[in-house]
């Protein structure tokens, strides 16, 4: 058989269902072979929107997704979505075509170095340099990719090694042992141990939820953990939905672009149990003022992480899962404080408030978000672009389960929305809706892969936040730059309804809080792609520092 026969085979025998990609000469042989076989190759408009396809592909179905792209440009359009995927931690497996092994060096037409332009931003990658070492390649390229801490992989292919003809090894079926790539899953039991007795030692503790607890699968031991104990959770942006948003125990996400409640119980409590995360800037400003408390616990499954931003008082590298599973039974019997649940109840009342719901010519985002979760009880996936419609949707919507957020967290990618829904919802096949909510500036991005919908027939309903800026650089050139608004207006914007139209898509356009729901009701109630415009304020607020009576009406913009 042909390599790419063999990769198709290896392929079918990795579980995969769906390719997500665009053609091109050095990887026409794998288009080739994949209609012969029981995968279906969707084509997008796009690689990286086939890209972010593929992850929002694995963000369901906890599988690596799967994207091909030919040489040259074809594979450096990939790279953003590859870079989004690692930074977040989701399982790829990217296929890209290369020249022909002769011309590899010689600035060959469409020639470019993708696993070394790549090298930072995978986890692993590979060039075939002989056609047999396609099935062991491909093998270890999933197992690389859905083990441990997840990530992208990258196959390059020359062209040549695709349409040549060898026969299938034998070899294929033996376990795969990579020398250098070993697994961490349990903890060391003495550092477990000195967890929990810090935590029985503490009057204030609180957890903070990364995405390392979704990635692990331990949600429900997170949330067995936290009724056994009654500690106060927080979350980073990739761990919303660990505990129910609307628990009595979760405070909100922290960071620049959290809520003030969820900052303040972070920053008054004296023991911080981090379970899977990076610990970024976003997420914690004082990285000394948590050093020097001597208050940080840091579990963790990739050792790099440990004390690469925060040197913890306690570092665990584990599962988080199995350090849970360990946890329990140690913190048998210890309750957090009445005292300070009160004082973390009392600092979410008075933080807290009703979305603004008046009438006055623009759509509040957050109380349509409000309005969203309850029509839909929040059985629903949810996937957002990046800036104010992210943001909005982390601190507004009710999320009741991790998996139920798609976003770009790491990385920040404008233009990951609405493929990601494509992805999510090719593999949901109608199983449950899927919403993709999004700013204008974002979705002129990737508005094309609306075609990639109609002509596979996947539906995703668009709710898109209109403001005919973009938000949140407008709102950063006001507050910073003495509101000198320079290329953040977005001019020349087409008629989104007229588009989806053209698309074959039913639209429509809400411009008061009194419509929300009724236009909510009727996107809902489309069996097919639909596309919501909502228009908001121009100078509506990321948080609820300002007062939403106040913000300018229609007429005075």
């Amino acid at each position: 058989m042909t390599g790419a026969e063999m990769l198709v085979k290896t392929l079918e025998k990795n579980g995969v269902k769906v390719v997500f990609g665009y053609p091109g000469a050095a990887n026409a042989p794998i288009i080739d072979r994949l209609s012969f076989s029981s995968i279906k190759h969707i084509l997008t408009r796009n690689e990286q929107g086939a890209a972010h396809m593929a992850s929002g592909y694995a963000r369901v179905t906890k599988q690596p997704g799967v994207c091909t792209a030919t040489s040259g440009p074809g594979a450096t359009n990939l790279i953003t979505g590859i870079a989004t995927a690692y930074m977040d931690s989701i399982p790829m497996v990217a296929l890209t075509g290369q020249v022909t092994t002769k011309l590899i060096g010689k600035d060959a037409f469409q020639e470019v170095d993708i696993t070394g332009a790549t090298l930072p931003f995978t986890k692993h990658s590979y060039l075939i340099k002989d056609g047999l070492d396609i099935p062991r390649v491909v093998n270890e390229a999933f197992h690389i990719a859905g083990t441990g801490r997840p990530g992208p992989v990258l196959i390059d292919f020359p062209m040549d090694l695709l349409k040549a003809e060898y026969d299938y090894p034998d070899s294929d079926d033996e376990d795969i042992s990579i020398r250098g790539y070993k697994l961490i899953n349990k903890a060391n039991e003495s550092q477990v141990k000195k967890v929990a007795e810090a935590i029985k030692s503490s009057k204030k503790p609180v957890i903070l939820a990364g995405g390392g607890v979704v990635i692990s699968g331990a949600t429900a031991e997170l949330r067995k953990f936290v009724k056994e104990t009654d500690i106060p959770v927080v979350s980073t942006m990739m761990g919303i939905g660990t505990v129910p948003t609307n628990s009595p125990r979760y405070y909100g996400m922290i960071g620049s672009h959290g809520v003030k409640r969820a900052n303040m119980i972070f920053n008054r409590a004296d023991l911080v149990i981090v379970m899977g995360s990076r610990l970024g800037d976003r997420t914690v400003a004082n990285v000394k003022g948590l050093e020097d408390s001597n208050k940080l616990v840091h579990i963790d499954i990739d050792p790099a992480e440990i004390g690469k931003n925060i040197q913890p008082y306690i570092p665990v590298v584990g599962d988080v899962k199995d350090v849970l599973e360990q946890l329990l039974p140690q913190i048998k019997g210890y309750k957090a404080g009445n005292s300070w649940i009160a004082e973390a109840d009392e600092l979410r009342q008075r933080f807290t408030h009703e979305p603004f719901s008046e009438d006055n010519g623009f759509v509040n985002p957050r109380y349509f978000l409000k309005v969203l979760s309850e029509k839909t009880k929040s059985d629903v996936y949810v996937t957002t672009e990046v800036g104010q419609n992210q943001i909005w949707c982390a601190n507004y919507f009710t999320f009741l389960t991790p998996e139920s957020l798609l976003t770009s967290g790491g990385f920040g990618t404008m233009g990951y929305g609405l493929p990601a829904a494509i992805g999510a919802s090719a593999a949901l096949d109608g199983a449950k809706p899927v919403i993709a909510v999004m700013g204008d500036g974002s979705f002129q991005m990737d508005l094309p892969e609306m075609g990639t919908m109609a002509q596979w027939d996947i539906p995703v309903k668009m709710v898109l936040f209109r403001n005919n800026r973009l938000g949140m650089v407008h709102e950063h050139q006001f507050l910073l730059y003495k509101s000198n608004y320079q290329a953040v207006e977005i001019d020349g914007s087409p008629n989104f309804e007229m588009l989806a139209k053209a698309y074959g898509f039913n639209s429509a356009t809400v411009h008061e809080n009194s419509r929300v729901g009724e236009a909510i009701d009727k996107m809902l109630a489309d069996d097919k792609s639909y596309l919501l415009v909502v228009e908001v304020n121009p100078f509506e607020p990321t948080g609820d520092s300002l007062n939403e009576a106040a913000l300018p009406k229609k007429e005075d913009n």
